[in-house]
Parts: C-alpha cells; structure tokens; sequence
C-alpha cells in the first residue's frame, strides 16, 4: 500500500475523496460525501470564506452556496418524514392491515392512475401519490433514505429552496410516471422525490469539485435494485432523478447578481413546463377514452 502523503511512512489504503491522495486516519476528515484530506478540508474552509465575503459586500451576509442563509437544524426534512409517516398510519388504520393498507380510502384516491388523472380530472394524485406507501418496508425505506439526504441538502438549500427540490422532483417523477407508465397500474411512494435529492447532491458535488465517484455509485446501485425488484417505479425513479438534477443545476449556476430573482423565475418555469407536458398528456390519454361511467373509466380495446 501507498504511504501516507503526510507520514510517508505509514501505509494505508484511504484516499481523499476530494484530491484522492493518500492518507491516513489521522489525516482525513468526515464530509458529506466521504472523507476529505487537511489540506481539502482547509481549501473548502477558505472557499466558503471567500462566498462569504462576496456575499457580505454585496449586502446579503453570511450565504452558502447557493445565496441561502445558513441552517443548522433541519426543519423541513423531518415534517416531510412526519407527514408521509402520519400518512401511512391512516392508511393503515383504514385498512385494518399494515401491511396491505392499499384497500384504504386515502390510498385508492390518492394513488397515481394515469386514466384516473385524464379521465376524472384527478389532478392531486400527481402529487398525493408522493406521500403514499404501500406497505411498512415501503415506508421505512424511503423515510430513512429522505432522512440521510435531506440533513445533507437541507442546511446548503435552506428551507425554502430544499422544499421547492422536493415537490419539483416529486413532480418531475409523477409526470414520467404519466407519460412512461402503464396508465391503469397505480403508482405510489416517495422514491420519485428522493431520487431528486440523489440528483440534486450529484450536481451539487459537481459544482464543488468533489469526487463524484460515491455518489454516481449510490444512483447506480439504486437504479439496479429497480430494474432486480418487481413492482418499482423505474420511470418515476429516473424522472425525480433528472428534475431533481435539473433544479439544482438552476440553483446552483445561476447569477450572483439578483440570484435569488433568477432562482425563483427558473423554478417556475420548471414548474410551468411539468404543467404544460401533463396537459399534453392528458389531450392524448383523452383520445384514448371512451367513456367514464359510476366512477370507472372504460377505454377502446
């Protein structure tokens, strides 16, 4: 094995995942991604120095990267997690079966059926889709995973911003569920939302010269387990992953001068173009019906 860049003479099998040199436990730091050499650690202590003071003569204060003020709690993470949560409770409680909480009420309305949305005019199941789960493990899985991102993405983002990240991949994922999927199938989870956040950290470890290579190795295992296991939203994974990439790029990349106007004006329009191909959709599944009769859409063979 390599010699520690800083104790040559201690072999070690540990890089940083910033500058990938050599070092040893002594030498290395915990980041979110990884761990980071003293010298990188130092190099992005100075950067945030240097944003800092770019954003204090400009009157704003102390800002990450993105021009949000800093957060140290998170807030919006865990409410999402207590709502999915509270969510999934009903539904098991109208069901009587936790582990079938399907048959409920709130689960058969709320659920993404493509036709349901053309043919009734259901609109909110785009988006109450997102906070359904259909089983405990379902829930479990994604609300660990919304936990380990979100306290990451959340004090960079701020709370607004990371909130608009959320819903905008949530969307972004219900829309290709829309488009891509078996338009009766029903489509449920917060999976669409979370791959967003994967998105979003990808760009962000982009923009700061980090190594990416953890992260693409997360979005790839994922995608993997969603091709081996039946019964998940391989569309709506991919769709929450590029709008979640796609906001944060807008984030991230827009203009110091007045970034907050650009960001607001950019994430509308995301939203308006989501808007706009659902509507496009739905004039083509509209083609498609023949009628809707007692609640039930029946469509030509």
């Amino acid at each position: 094995m390599p010699g520690c860049w800083w104790h040559p003479n201690r072999p070690t099998g540990l890089r940083c995942t910033r500058c990938e040199r050599p070092a040893c436990p002594d030498c290395l730091r915990e980041a979110s991604v990884g761990s980071q050499c003293i010298d990188c650690v130092q190099a992005g202590r100075q950067q945030d120095r240097t944003h800092q003071v770019q954003y204090r003569r400009a009157g704003y204060g102390a800002r990450t990267l993105v021009g949000a003020r800093p957060v140290q709690t998170p807030v919006v993470t865990p409410l999402l997690i207590a709502v999915n949560v509270i969510v999934y409770v009903l539904t098991a409680y109208q069901s009587g079966d936790p582990m079938n909480n399907q048959r409920s009420e709130i689960y058969q309305y709320g659920s993404l059926q493509s036709l349901a949305v053309s043919g009734l005019d259901e609109w909110w199941r785009l988006l109450t889709s997102g906070f359904l789960h259909a089983g405990i493990i379902h829930v479990a899985v994604n609300m660990f995973s919304l936990w380990i991102l979100g306290r990451d993405l959340e004090p960079v983002l701020g709370r607004v911003r990371f909130l608009a990240l959320y819903l905008l991949s949530l969307l972004g994922g219900s829309v290709a569920v829309f488009y891509l999927e078996n338009p009766i199938l029903p489509t449920v989870g917060a999976s669409g939302a979370i791959y967003g956040l994967l998105g979003a950290l990808l760009v962000a470890v982009l923009r700061l010269k980090l190594n990416a290579g953890g992260v693409l190795l997360t979005i790839g295992l994922n995608i993997v387990i969603t091709f081996t296991i039946p019964n998940l939203s391989l569309w709506g994974h991919l769709g929450g992953l590029a709008a979640g990439a796609l906001v944060m790029g807008l984030l991230v990349y827009a203009p110091d001068k007045g970034k907050a106007g650009w960001q607001t004006g950019m994430l509308l329009a995301v939203l308006v173009a989501l808007a706009g191909l659902v509507f496009f959709r739905d004039a083509q599944l509209g083609e498609a019906l023949c009628g809707v009769y007692e609640g039930q859409i029946y469509c030509a063979a």
